[in-house]
């Protein structure tokens, strides 16, 4: 029988991700003016949110800036019980694919609020917006069930 040792320790990796134009625009429409914004394919008609540069169908380059609903259909989801030192919130909550209302893509974000039993696919939620905004995702603090 091997004699393992184990050492407990906590790595701290500090980092800065650069939002880029695209998503730079994005998140601050929605901390200085609560507004959710896609861009939308010129070929195909397809509206993107989160803000992609170039259409995942048809290759084209997009800079059709268009506002889309704070209210969407849920489409998949995942309830989290746990509580650990990196989660944004004290459980339960969930993490959901949320179709905003004029888009079609998914925006996966935090669903708080109410019961997480009664979650389901094609219910409705809206955005709730951080009253602070800090510049990121999370000015969007969470959607709740309609």
């Amino acid at each position: 029988m091997s004699e393992d040792k184990y050492f407990h320790g906590r790595i701290k990796v500090p980092y800065r991700h650069v939002a880029g134009a695209y998503v730079g625009r994005f998140i601050q429409e929605i901390g200085n003016n609560k507004k959710i914004m896609g861009v939308k394919c010129s070929k195909c008609g397809k509206v993107y949110v989160p803000p992609r540069m170039v259409c995942f169908e048809c290759f084209e380059k997009m800079d059709d800036w268009v506002e889309v609903g704070k209210q969407g259909t849920v489409k998949g989801f995942t309830v989290v019980n746990y509580s650990t030192p990196v989660m944004p919130l004290k459980p339960p909550y969930a993490y959901g694919i949320i179709e905003l209302d004029g888009s079609n893509t998914g925006l996966v974000h935090i669903i708080k609020e109410g019961d997480p039993k009664k979650l389901e696919i094609g219910m409705r939620v809206e955005a709730v917006f951080k009253s602070d905004p800090e510049g990121n995702i999370l000015d969007i603090e969470y959607f709740k069930p309609v």
